[in-house]
């Protein structure tokens, strides 16, 4: 923001919304919990025909 020095209102939100998004916690990335993720989101689909393509 260097070459603006007054940022608009809609600027500041957007950087306080980024700010908010990246101090929350994240979860866990990689090993065990990511594939409990990933098979419990294919198992669901399974019961969702009109999902595929």
């Amino acid at each position: 923001m260097a070459d603006a020095p007054e940022e608009t209102p809609i600027q500041r939100a957007l950087r306080l919304k980024k700010a908010l998004l990246a101090a929350k916690a994240q979860p866990p990335r990689g090993g065990r919990f990511q594939r409990e993720q990933a098979a419990a989101a294919h198992a669901s689909s399974k019961s969702k025909p009109w999902m595929k393509k």
